[in-house]
């Protein structure tokens, strides 16, 4: 549907906020998914694999005969990696689409614009973004998050300097929900651990440099610069550093250093950068059939899309709550079937079939994800493991794996 075909809908937020919760609850034999992924803009590289991993997850829980009596039907939007376009979109899967619940949104700011839209109607959100204001903000607890949050990773940070023995850190962020919660993340756990922020600096977006910033953090002499940034303006940074000659270590998320960040700035630039992600639940089942799977239909390993495993979990362990709550049951019921099917205690499954096999024994499941072992928190997060890469000529290799307890 093009983009002016909205227009009529620019009232339908209000609207929305009229519904009633459970407004979507049930649907014949079908339940509605809508996958809202960044097919363009800046998670472009990551939304395409997601939205063929949610296709993958769908297909493999239709083959075992559905979920709670129903059969999954997928609904699929692109929301551009920008706020006001995945509203639009948003509102389309919900309104046209009926959709009863949506997958997949990666940016912070996407998630934060689409969930008063979810939460309103009453459906159930997933998303791999990373602002802890996510947390706070899913006052219902309809809303449940794939991926580290930012505040995690800079708990990850502050475990990988302590480590790696750095003693005097300095923080620069990008000025926003995801930048800001990295670095705030990190000071909380350094701090905590009686260490001191040399300096730290807040950076305004799209700007042509960042001279004046890195000046300001160079002059406290810090050993190493934790980030909170994305790719572009991590770029300008570390080319201007390179410039300066300083010999400053840094510790930046995997969005941003990544191996387009060595092809724009070269091998040189990047050697010795510290490159952190969360790795995925590797070494189980669900991970190994996962990965053949996504491998078979993309050409590509899933290693190279962490996000994808994250979006095929998302469906799978969606479908097996859907089983818990049995046939016919609200999105109200089945949300609240999320932790039961995903945290311990309960008989390990790796796939939607065992799981499915185990309810109807009556038994409690333990879903094993492909992303991590997925055990929600009280605010609907996870804590996966982190990987700590180091730039070597070129490459990014990978030379630790981080786990942190919150």
């Amino acid at each position: 549907m093009q983009r002016r075909n909205f227009v009529k809908l620019g009232g339908a937020a209000a609207a929305l906020q009229c519904l009633p919760s459970i407004g979507f609850s049930q649907q014949g034999d079908v339940f509605r998914i809508g996958s809202l992924t960044p097919i363009t803009g800046a998670g472009s590289p990551y939304g395409p694999g997601m939205q063929q991993a949610i296709r993958l997850a769908v297909d493999e829980v239709n083959a075992a005969g559905g979920a709670g009596g129903r059969k999954l039907e997928l609904f699929t939007e692109d929301d551009q990696t920008k706020p006001d376009a995945a509203v639009l979109a948003a509102k389309k899967l919900i309104e046209v689409n009926k959709v009863q619940a949506v997958l997949g949104t990666w940016a912070s700011g996407v998630t934060l614009a689409v969930m008063p839209l979810t939460d309103a109607a009453g459906l159930i959100q997933m998303n791999v973004s990373g602002a802890p204001a996510i947390s706070t903000l899913d006052t219902k607890d309809l809303v449940w998050r794939f991926q580290a949050t930012n505040d995690r990773f800079g708990a990850a940070f502050a475990e990988i300097c302590t480590k790696r023995g750095f003693k005097r850190p300095a923080t620069m962020a990008f000025n926003n929900a995801s930048g800001l919660g990295n670095v705030e993340g990190f000071t909380k756990v350094w701090e905590k651990r009686g260490g001191k922020v040399a300096a730290h600096v807040t950076y305004e977006p799209n700007r042509p440099s960042y001279r004046s910033e890195l000046q300001k953090i160079l002059a406290a002499k810090p050993d190493v610069i934790v980030m909170g940034s994305y790719l572009p303006d991590t770029t300008i940074i570390l080319r201007e550093w390179f410039q300066s000659g300083a010999d400053t270590k840094w510790i930046i998320p995997g969005w941003a250093a990544n191996p387009d960040l060595v092809k724009a700035l070269g091998a040189e630039v990047c050697e010795g950068i510290i490159s952190v992600d969360t790795v995925s639940n590797e070494k189980s089942a669900s991970y190994a059939q996962f990965d053949a799977a996504f491998t078979k239909a993309t050409g590509k390993a899933a290693s190279t899309n962490i996000y994808a495993a994250m979006a095929y979990d998302m469906v799978i362990s969606l479908a097996l709550a859907m089983e818990a709550a049995g046939p016919k049951a609200t999105v109200e019921q089945i949300n609240a079937k999320m932790r039961d099917v995903s945290n311990a205690p309960g008989t390990a499954v790796f796939t939607f079939a065992e799981g499915k096999a185990q309810l109807a024994k009556k038994a409690k499941v333990n879903y094993e994800g492909a992303s991590s072992k997925l055990d929600f928190d009280k605010a609907g997060d996870v804590t996966p493991d982190f990987g700590v890469f180091i730039i070597e000529k070129g490459q990014l290799v990978r030379r630790d794996v981080v786990s942190i307890t919150m």
